[in-house]
């Protein structure tokens, strides 16, 4: 069994138990959330949801907030002298999944 579910712009595949790194959501650590759920299967087959018009959801523990390693983005224009070095480190929630229910 596993689902699509939505969060911060972007659609995961999960199964329960699947832990995944999501855009920060600002809740304490082990707080559960639930998240909107688009399309899944079961033993039944495969379902396409509306999320607004029903009670789907995908339930996961949020386990750590914390801050990936940072990038180096270098930009330049050849033989202008014109250059720019910044660094960027983005922000994630790391969640555990416990449930799906259809």
């Amino acid at each position: 069994m596993y689902a699509i579910m939505e969060t911060g712009g972007k659609q995961y595949k999960v199964s329960k138990g699947d832990v995944i790194y999501i855009e920060k959501i600002d809740q304490e650590e082990g707080t559960l959330v639930d998240f909107k759920m688009i399309a899944g299967q079961n033993e039944e087959g495969f379902h396409v949801i509306n999320p607004e018009a029903s009670s789907a959801k995908v339930t996961g523990k949020i386990i750590k907030n914390g801050r990936a390693k940072k990038i180096t983005v270098f930009t330049y224009k050849p033989k202008k002298s014109c250059k720019r070095k910044l660094g960027h480190r983005q922000f994630y929630t790391k969640v555990e999944i416990e449930s799906i229910n259809f």
